[in-house]
């Protein structure tokens, strides 16, 4: 019986697309959804925006890496995780995405009576026509904002995070923060697709005079934090081909553990169909893992696979003591006896039969421990008594000269007498 190995094929660039689609749909469908429909309400609107990005980075994350936000799709190309033509099409994608759902919440609120009708459609706003803050200053809030978020996706989607699995629940927590912080100040954007499509759809020509700053801050903050990044905190290896900068420390060897962080980091060989001619090394307690070969063509954000080590997957063999020749000697094995051959009429199993051993019938018996014989004297004590003293078996010298029967018929030993 061979096994069979399951491999699991790259997602495609059309399946990527989709789960950008279908993962920006959701995140401003329920975000903006929730801000309109409670009036604006901190915590409503942080936490649904927060959970919906966790809720699809989990469910589709494994796809695209789920983005949902051209600030990270920059971010990411800026930081060697993605190439820019990936990006460019991420953004895209996150574009139809946000607009389609815009569409939807319009479409809902044509249900209610324009008497009771929310004005707007959650759009982001700034000065007399917004919130009143600034211009400069709601752009330096969405600069700072997306700056923080863009970082911390890229540490905890870093090949060298030892709990991806965590890394979805990071991401939404860390964007429920950020609005709780900054609505009050612009309606919170860092996702220039969430501030296009609501503009859109809102009615409000200052909604889409103000889109400039939704965009650019947003962009710039996500090309600081993704090139600041790699220049502190360093890269497990060189860019994606088509991505990145240059200027960095040097590369720490790393591997992706799940297909999540594979989609960040898209130069790693992947666990699951990597090419031809790559072998995983199997490192030892305290080595660097060994760089892997014809990374450029995978795809997603981690990798990892390929060939371990020979004897892997055998279990360690505890090590022997070493013997002393001063305190017991090494015992001899004993050959094995040959099997006596079975009695006419017994039980077959695991007898030969044909020239063929029924080994399924009878488990092979597991082979015994060489033990330690006790230790002995090679040289006895000498006799405290004469060797004519000592007593012999029973009729060992029937018949001699110095053999006589007594009455019982027991034969006695005479000592030898002195001449």
């Amino acid at each position: 019986m061979t096994d069979s190995v399951q491999e699991t094929a790259d997602p495609t660039l059309g399946q990527k697309i989709a789960a950008e689609v279908l993962g920006t749909f959701v995140l401003v469908l329920f975000g903006v959804g929730a801000a309109i429909m409670s009036g604006g309400d901190y915590v409503a609107t942080g936490l649904s925006f927060g959970l919906a990005v966790l809720v699809m980075a989990y469910a589709v994350g494994r796809i695209s890496g789920g983005h949902f936000n051209p600030a990270v799709s920059v971010g990411a190309a800026v930081g060697g995780r993605i190439s820019w033509r990936d990006a460019l099409i991420y953004i895209g994608a996150q574009l139809g995405g946000a607009i389609v759902a815009a569409f939807a919440l319009w479409l809902v609120l044509r249900g209610l009576p324009e008497a009771v009708r929310p004005d707007g459609l959650g759009q982001n706003s700034f000065g007399d026509a917004g919130t009143g803050f600034a211009w400069w200053a709601a752009f330096l809030v969405e600069l700072v904002m997306t700056a923080l978020f863009i970082l911390v996706i890229l540490a905890v989607t870093d090949v060298r995070n030892e709990h991806p699995a965590f890394a979805p629940l990071t991401i939404g927590l860390t964007l429920s923060v950020i609005h709780f912080a900054s609505m009050g100040a612009t309606g919170t954007s860092v996702n220039p697709a969430r501030s296009i499509g609501p503009a859109l759809f809102s009615g409000s020509g200052d909604a889409i005079v103000q889109l400039w700053l939704f965009i650019l801050a947003p962009l710039l903050g996500a090309l600081g934090a993704g090139a600041l990044y790699h220049v502190i905190f360093g890269r497990a290896d060189e860019p994606v081909p088509g991505s990145g900068l240059k200027f960095s420390r040097p590369p720490q060897q790393a591997y992706p553990s799940d297909a999540y962080q594979q989609q960040w980091n898209q130069g790693y060989p992947q666990q699951w169909g990597a090419p031809q001619g790559y072998q995983q090394p199997y490192p030892g307690a305290g080595q660097a893992p060994a760089a892997g070969a014809a990374w450029d063509n995978q795809q997603g954000w981690t990798g990892g696979g390929g060939a371990h080590a020979q004897g892997w997957d055998q279990p360690a063999q505890p090590a022997q003591p070493a013997q002393q020749a001063w305190e017991q000697p090494a015992a001899t094995p004993q050959p094995e006896q040959p099997a006596e051959p079975a009695a006419s009429g017994d039980s077959w199993e695991g007898q030969a039969w044909e020239g063929q051993h029924a080994q399924w019938q009878q488990p092979a018996q597991p082979s015994q421990p060489v033990t330690q014989q006790p230790w002995t004297d090679p040289f006895p004590p000498a006799p405290t008594e004469p060797y004519w003293s000592q007593q012999l078996p029973e009729n060992w010298n029937d018949t001699g000269p110095e053999a006589d029967d007594d009455e019982g018929g027991h034969t006695q030993i005479r000592p030898p007498q002195a001449p």
